[in-house]
């Protein structure tokens, strides 16, 4: 589920509706900025239901690595990444042109990281049986 929201949006979603030529770069950004804000969000849900999973599963110690690397990337995006593209997104809409930024290549390199991350704990959690219950 959180693949397929991440990888819709920002893989197929978003790039498509650059490309649309009916809208313009003003609609673009702003319709861009809104889904991210509400993709974030979705995803800071997804995090904290998958670290409680993590926590009650019985692998804790097997899950524990990836579930803080998928938070510690999910929260830098957050804090970091999501407020800076937004500004620049405010400071186009205003008529201003932001000065050359690594900030969209960050964002796209965490966002790679995390859809590569997610699909190997998917497959990995479903290819490997867990603990035997008693």
């Amino acid at each position: 589920m959180w693949f397929g929201m991440t990888a819709g949006v920002s893989l197929l979603a978003v790039p498509a509706q650059f490309s649309a030529s009916a809208a313009t770069r003003a609609v673009s950004l702003d319709v861009a900025r809104a889904i991210f804000t509400a993709l974030n969000k979705a995803e800071l849900i997804a995090l904290v239901i998958l670290l409680v999973v993590i926590r009650v599963s019985g692998n804790a110690r097997r899950w524990w690595a990836a579930g803080s690397i998928l938070a510690f990337i999910i929260l830098l995006q957050t804090v970091w990444l999501l407020p800076e593209l937004a500004e620049r997104a405010r400071m186009i809409l205003s008529g201003t042109e932001p000065p050359p930024s690594m900030m969209h290549a960050a964002y796209s390199t965490l966002e790679l990281a995390k859809l590569g991350l997610l699909l190997i704990l998917g497959l990995a959690s479903i290819s490997r049986p867990g603990p035997r219950q008693p």
